[in-house]
């Protein structure tokens, strides 16, 4: 039989779910995606995984063995406790993701499936470690600049959580003026910087259709999230000494150049040659990485 686990993946705008089989390829017609957003509370996010993984599990082939289930979540988490507190979602704060995924598995299939939490950064890490675009690598990061930013570490092919499964949230240290990276970084806070310097704006995708058509507003608000991403990377190239950092996410995607914005600002900061030498690369998993690196949680763990 085909080792599957159940996938779940809950971020500051949308939660998703889906099989997941054991090299790696999503079940296509398993695939559920519900709406989350700044506003999400236990009892909506309670919904939300329930709906959602009763629509991913009916589309469980019979002859696959669901060996549980991989939850990749905005954090912080804790994984002993089984709860998150996600930055982007704080009226969800304390909510205990772990029993909510449970408890909806276990009425969809009638028996106990047992799920594993990790934070999502850590599962994208693990997802582009395992097939993606820092395989081989001894030394890597990968991350996310969407609605948030986060990220996660791979040391000598294992999976690094941290103390308490938090490693690699590289979307809360502090930047210029006190501001987090997120605070500077992520879609929305880039439309935001960018209508205070007088753009009609409101969100990525409005930054890079006027980036796109030569508004200099709009370009300078992509140029100054690229570099203050760069610039923590540098930093955590120091720190780690990695090889290699992933980037995935919508907002990456704001500019064809965002990444090598990213490199530029990375190697201009960087303090040594061994960090300088840190290469920035796209996430070769596009929109399927969190989902494949929380069912790794289970898979590979």
């Amino acid at each position: 039989m085909t080792r599957t686990a159940l996938a779940v993946d809950i971020g500051g705008t949308k939660l998703e779910a889906a099989l997941v089989r054991e090299d790696g390829a999503l079940i296509p017609a398993s695939r559920v995606r519900r709406p989350t957003g700044r506003d999400a509370d236990g009892a909506t996010l309670g919904t939300a995984i329930r709906e959602a993984v009763t629509a991913a599990l009916a589309a469980l082939p019979t002859d696959d063995d669901l060996v549980g289930a991989g939850i990749g979540s905005a954090g912080p988490v804790d994984r002993s406790a089984g709860v998150i507190s996600p930055v982007n979602m704080p009226l969800a704060h304390g909510f205990d993701v772990v029993s909510a995924v449970r408890s909806a598995a276990s009425a969809a299939l009638g028996r106990d499936l047992h799920p594993v939490l990790g934070h999502d950064g850590g599962a994208l890490a693990l997802a582009e470690s395992w097939l993606g675009a820092t395989q081989g690598a001894k030394a890597s990061l990968s991350i996310v600049v969407s609605t948030g930013v986060g990220g996660g570490f791979v040391l000598s092919g294992e999976y690094a959580p941290g103390a308490t499964g938090n490693a690699g949230h590289l979307g809360q240290v502090r930047r210029e003026g006190g501001l987090t990276l997120e605070e500077i970084a992520s879609g929305p806070a880039s439309a935001a910087w960018a209508r205070t310097q007088g753009w009609t704006g409101e969100t990525g995708e409005d930054l890079a259709r006027d980036a796109a058509a030569g508004d200099t507003i709009a370009r300078a608000a992509i140029v100054r999230s690229a570099k203050a991403v760069g610039e923590a990377l540098a930093d955590a190239a120091t720190l780690i000494d990695l090889d290699v950092v992933a980037i995935g996410g919508g907002f990456s995607h704001v500019s064809h150049d965002y990444v090598d914005l990213v490199q530029h600002a990375l190697t201009a900061s960087a303090a040594h040659p061994y960090s300088r030498r840190t290469r920035v690369v796209r996430s070769a998993l596009a929109g399927e990485g969190p989902l494949i690196g929380a069912a790794a949680f289970v898979l590979r763990g």
